[in-house]
């Protein structure tokens, strides 16, 4: 018999990474509203791995675990299509905290700042407060 090597496990994300609309509006958001550390900015100016030029940034912040959610600031090759708000269903982040007076908190946190929210739902084994990020995408908290 043919037997397959075991495979090493997959963990966790390191981190998920998408376009962005502009470095600072971004930045603002992740940093200065959601809490999260900008841990890394990179200014390339080569589509890493190759010898294509394209002028981009790409930003790590850092969530409470270690993980981190990315994004590239590509202006040249950005067009408002990359920034169209979709369904949750299509795509969204759903970052984790402690408690539902953490989740009260942030609630309060988002409407201070202007942001729409939606929520909290109680989903039964779950209470989400849903919004979007200045870059179209659904975040769940």
């Amino acid at each position: 018999m043919n037997e397959k090597p075991q495979l090493p496990a997959l963990k966790h994300f390191h981190h998920v990474a998408f376009r962005c609309r502009d470095a600072e509006e971004t930045r603002h958001f992740y940093e200065d509203v959601l809490g999260l550390p900008l841990a890394a900015g990179l200014a390339l100016s080569e589509i890493s791995g190759t010898d294509t030029p394209l002028r981009y940034m790409h930003l790590f912040f850092e969530l409470g675990d270690g993980n981190f959610v990315a994004f590239f600031d590509a202006p040249d090759t950005a067009t408002e299509e990359h920034f169209k708000r979709r369904s949750g269903f299509n795509r969204h982040i759903a970052i984790e905290t402690d408690s539902p007076e953490a989740l009260a908190v942030y609630e309060a946190r988002l409407r201070a700042h202007g942001v729409d929210c939606w929520g909290p739902l109680d989903h039964g084994f779950v209470r989400s407060l849903y919004f979007y990020d200045p870059n179209g995408i659904n975040l769940e908290i």
